[in-house]
């Protein structure tokens, strides 16, 4: 009976690329009674297994809160697998604003003491006491009465990018630091002020206006489905979005665009930027906002010592690492006095620049297309400073003209026009299994990364 991942990121990631089939990335969560946590987890493992579906989850005594990706061709066999428990019954699917088939590339459920971590030791409280929920236009009218207050129950590197307009944005890293601050702030409004609140997909603020309507505030609110919900009401009801900017996710693609406005700066020049990245080095691992500019010169590192460390044999990185604390241990949340522009705390709702319409030669694909992606080869290299890709084909001829498509675990999916290679160190206009070509990419690539081309 297997109950864990037997299959590596980069062989999940082949084997989807593969496939070609839509996957769709979704959150979910409900708070219940639980009674045995360990056997619940192992049921639903070997459910979602069978139906090729992936994710982060956690379980707890206190209910379930998962973000997956599942194959388009088995949701409803999911959702039926949800079905199975009465508090999951007809249970809202948050599917995501923005699609990427590498959103998740294992299966992971946890165990854990709570779905979310709230710091509190309180027997008399419940979480199922929960405040009034509003749909995204009743969310709009309330915003306007100058009796609210707005708080934006996420962690700064979250509200960073994006937030409603007006809203408190704690400067915490964790939710649990939220709870506290707020009630000091808010402490004389219990009675008179309609506290209003929101987060990624509802879990975090479904909490906590449970635990301030248990703290004597009378006039609790939270957005039904957070900003994920609220992204698809407003575009399909023809709203006005109060939201500005991005919306953070903590899957692979690590933010989905809601409106064009963009409201942060790159951490190193201070561009105007809202794309996160990781540092690459694995002893560093920081949570940080890159541009394009300083992803290629900094080679995806959040400092000169990262860097430095990177181009260090394998086996002398792995001695600086010994005896510290490597990987997710030490993953910091945007905090560093090596990133000189970062914001939190009081954000500003006013858009330093607006994303670009035009056409690049770098595109998201759609994820409803129906062109059929075929493997042509692997990465070998990349050139930083002349941004230019090494490529060994293996599988399939390739053309100049040929619209590709590279994708990778940290890279993600990005395609281009293949405009003009070198085969073998000359330009010519095809290049046969065998050949290293050579071309222009915008953005970094790494060793991981699959060649693929789109046939019509």
């Amino acid at each position: 009976m297997q109950l864990y991942n037997t299959l590596s990121a980069e062989e999940r990631a082949e084997l989807i690329d593969q496939a070609g089939k839509q996957r769709l990335t979704l959150s979910f969560y409900a708070y219940a009674k639980i009674e045995n946590p360990q056997q619940f987890r192992n049921d639903l493992f070997l459910a979602w297994n069978k139906l090729d579906a992936l994710g982060r989850i956690y379980v707890a005594q206190e209910g379930i809160n998962a973000q997956m990706s599942v194959s388009a061709d088995n949701f409803e066999a999911f959702r039926e697998t949800l079905e199975v428990y009465d508090f999951m019954k007809g249970i809202r699917l948050n599917v995501a604003v923005e699609q990427d088939d590498h959103s998740f590339l294992k299966l992971t459920i946890k165990v854990r003491h709570k779905i979310v971590a709230d710091g509190l030791n309180d027997a008399t409280f419940d979480v199922t006491k929960k405040g009034i929920h509003l749909k995204a236009k009743e969310f709009n009218k309330i915003l306007e009465d100058p009796n609210t207050i707005v708080v934006d129950f996420r962690n700064h590197y979250e509200s960073e990018v994006g937030h409603f307009k007006g809203a408190i944005t704690p400067d915490v890293e964790t939710f649990r630091e939220s709870l506290p601050i707020i009630n000091e702030q808010l402490k004389d409004f219990k009675e008179t002020k309609n506290l209003v609140m929101y987060c990624t997909g509802g879990i975090r603020c479904e909490k906590a206006s449970a635990y301030y309507k248990h703290q004597g505030f009378k006039n609790v609110y939270q957005l039904e489905g957070g900003i994920i919900n609220y992204a698809k009401q407003i575009k399909e009801e023809g709203l006005e979005s109060k939201f500005i900017g991005k919306n953070f996710v903590f899957d692979n693609r690590l933010g989905e665009r809601i409106t064009d406005d963009i409201i942060s700066q790159c951490h190193q020049c201070g561009k105007p930027c809202d794309n996160h990245t990781n540092c690459i080095n694995d002893g560093c691992h920081l949570l940080f906002i890159q541009c394009d500019d300083c992803k290629a010169v900094m080679e995806n590192c959040c400092s000169t010592e990262c860097l430095e460390i990177t181009h260090l044999p394998l086996a002398e990185q792995i001695q600086l690492r010994k005896g510290k604390q490597v990987g997710n241990k030490i993953f910091r949340k945007g905090k560093s006095e090596k990133l000189k522009f970062k914001n939190s705390g009081v954000l500003t709702d006013e858009p330093l620049d607006i994303i670009s319409k035009t056409k690049d030669i770098r595109q998201k694909i759609n994820a409803k297309t129906k062109d059929k992606k075929v493997l042509v080869g692997k990465a070998e290299h990349y050139f930083v400073k002349a941004q230019v890709g090494l490529f060994v084909v293996e599988n399939q001829e390739i053309n100049i003209g040929d619209t590709i498509v590279i994708t990778g675990p940290t890279t993600g999916k990005e395609e281009l026009i293949l405009e003009k290679m070198l085969v073998n160190g000359k330009e010519v206009a095809q290049a046969k299994p065998g050949d290293k070509i050579t071309f222009q990419v915008p953005f970094r690539i790494r060793l991981s990364d699959k060649l693929f081309k789109i046939v019509k």
